[in-house]
């Protein structure tokens, strides 16, 4: 590896952190606007002028003219005022917005990286991949809208869990260049922690699916599905049941996380009695803290339905529980040996 001077390292770790921080609350924002129903109130895609909101009363009046050409508005929103409009308009036009900011975080510095090449080569490669996943984000975005712009006025659960994987893998990629950066370089090795990340990982896309169905407004009670263990009405859709039943959703989505907290847990002992350094220690009472109160939190949000405080802060909930795994991940594969 080149010589990086030690500054450089300082600001590529700054732009990381910032750029995973603003894909955090991105991830967030995504959650409010799906759980305030406010994902199809943009029926146009505008990549270059849509960072503009309407400025004018005619401008607001033929968004919402377009908005009520939309099936969403025929079959589900009939009737409503202009300024109910503008609440939900709001939550998706934040949302993309939110991203084009984090497209103007994260290639200016990184055409000026680029340019003094500072950016060391293992590093770099992480960075392109989240450049080419991150443009491909906004057409997703898209993709997955215009799913819900038809007959029926609901988006694809497919297109809403390929979104939200994708950007997780973004969060991902930046939380790890950011770690190796600031920490010293570690490989991904596919040992138990890998295992336990994909359980974990698995569990937030059965989550997708969940959200995608609105299978979480149905047993709103635990553990048991209407007096079973198991659904009545599970395995109806045979090889494609756990991606088209909301009660099957439901039940591998209680049942991967229940997988998911013994799996944590255990992982977090493991990480505890194996590591003498402090940081390491406190890292693995953290990740369990959190893996306890995200399950608690799943059931009390499961059985209030979902209200909108609730399921936002189980997303947060979730999405903060990726990312501490992925930091206690890193430590324990770095190459280095820690006291």
């Amino acid at each position: 590896m080149p010589y990086i001077a030690l500054s450089s390292q300082k600001y590529i770790a700054t732009w990381l952190l910032i750029s995973a921080l603003m894909v955090f609350l991105m991830v967030i924002i995504g959650g409010i606007t799906r759980l305030t129903g406010s994902g199809l109130s943009m029926v146009e895609w505008r990549p270059l002028l849509g960072f503009l909101p309407p400025m004018s009363d005619l401008e607001w009046n033929r968004v919402f003219d377009l908005y009520k050409l939309s099936p969403e508005y025929i079959y589900k929103n009939h009737g409503i005022e202009l300024h109910e409009f503008k609440k939900i308009f709001f939550w998706e036009y934040f949302h993309r917005l939110w991203g084009r900011l984090i497209g103007f975080v994260f290639i200016i510095p990184l055409i000026i990286f680029l340019f003094f090449k500072q950016i060391p080569k293992q590093t770099l490669n992480k960075v392109l991949l989240i450049l080419l996943l991150g443009s491909l984000q906004g057409f997703i975005g898209w993709w997955m809208v215009k799913s819900g712009l038809v007959n029926d006025p609901s988006v694809s659960q497919y297109r809403l869990t390929v979104h939200l994987s994708n950007a997780l893998l973004i969060l991902f990629l930046l939380v790890w260049a950011y770690l190796d950066t600031k920490e010293g370089h570690s490989a991904i090795k596919f040992n138990f922690s890998f295992l336990v990340f994909l359980i974990l990982s698995t569990t937030i896309v059965a989550g997708a699916f969940v959200a995608g169905m609105d299978a979480g407004l149905m047993y709103n009670e635990y553990p048991l599905m209407g007096g079973n263990l198991i659904p009545e009405n599970y395995g109806e859709y045979k090889f494609l049941d756990p991606f088209e039943n909301p009660a099957s959703a439901q039940f591998h989505h209680r049942h991967l996380a229940l997988l998911t907290i013994i799996t944590v847990l255990i992982y977090s002992f493991k990480s505890y009695s194996s590591n003498k350094d402090l940081k390491s220690k406190r890292i693995a009472i953290f990740l369990s803290c959190v893996v306890c109160f995200q399950f608690l939190l799943g059931i009390i949000t499961l059985i209030n339905m979902v209200p909108v405080h609730l399921g936002a802060l189980h997303q947060t909930g979730a999405v903060i529980l990726f990312i501490c795994f992925t930091i206690s991940m890193h430590r324990n594969n770095m190459n280095v040996k820690t006291n």
